[in-house]
């Protein structure tokens, strides 16, 4: 189990930064497969970080690690092609309600690694398309083929 530090320091500094190439905020995993195309996305750009747990407006709405631990590391192994390297930081933070009482709210940053090998997603009928970053988006670069797909020239 991933234990929650408290770093009120690095969340301030992801909460200045506005999404673009290397963060994508996100308030919860809901599908194994859009994620997976972030995750190689970042991996064959500039890497990046993904901080899950945020509504769109930078408010920490909290989440359940390990229901998010896990839809990431099923994208990872089902949908990524080669995996991506990553790893998971999980930070706590405390809120106080209007009524003065003391929240506890987790954050998972997932960090992925820049990779020099190209990553694939892979779609459910075994498709395998690449992604890139491009500002803030997760794009398919059609220009890019997988090594063993009858549209490779050799």
């Amino acid at each position: 189990m991933l234990l929650p530090k408290k770093n009120e320091e690095l969340l301030k500094n992801l909460f200045n930064r506005k999404e673009g190439k290397s963060i994508d905020f996100k308030q919860s995993i809901t599908s194994a497969q859009k994620i997976a195309k972030t995750l190689v996305a970042f991996a064959n750009t500039e890497g990046g970080i993904i901080v899950v747990g945020v509504s769109d407006k930078k408010k920490i709405i909290g989440i359940d690690p390990e229901e998010e631990i896990f839809m990431v590391e099923k994208a990872v192994f089902e949908n990524c092609e080669p995996q991506p390297k990553f790893h998971f930081e999980l930070l706590e933070t405390i809120e106080l309600s209007e009524k003065n009482v003391e929240t506890e709210k987790n954050v998972l940053l997932v960090f992925i690694e820049k990779s020099i090998q190209k990553h694939y997603f892979k779609n459910q009928s075994g498709e395998k398309i690449y992604y890139k970053r491009l500002y803030d988006q997760t794009i398919p670069d059609t220009t890019v083929s997988y090594p063993d797909s009858p549209l490779t020239e050799n």
